[in-house]
């Protein structure tokens, strides 16, 4: 028997990854769309989003902004190897390092 399906708004989603990067100092990921990914970096108060394939809009990232509670966030771009990422850092937000993996990795 499987499951049964449970809906969770985005912006509970989004809250709750954003917790996870605060607290266990590890990134975040989550698929948000079709084709539309973010990653909550460590401390919770930057992300990158992008698509696999093309970029991702904006007005997205500033709805993730405004779910994750961001105060003035700054708007950029990543090339990296592969995938274009649009960034997201709020104005001020120390440079948190990813913490080595460790025994609650999963709760």
């Amino acid at each position: 028997m499987s499951h049964p399906t449970v809906t969770v708004p985005i912006r509970e989603a989004l809250r709750y990854a954003q917790g996870r990067a605060e607290r266990l100092a590890r990134t975040q990921q989550l698929e948000i769309g079709e084709d539309l990914f973010v990653r909550i970096a460590p401390g919770g108060r930057k992300f990158l989003l992008f698509c696999l394939d093309g970029e991702p809009d904006r007005s997205a990232a500033e709805a993730v902004a405004a779910a994750l509670g961001l105060r003035s966030p700054a708007y950029g771009w990543h090339q990296g190897a592969t995938l274009r990422s649009l960034t997201v850092i709020e104005e001020g937000a120390a440079d948190v390092p990813e913490a080595p993996a460790g025994p609650d990795e999963n709760s």
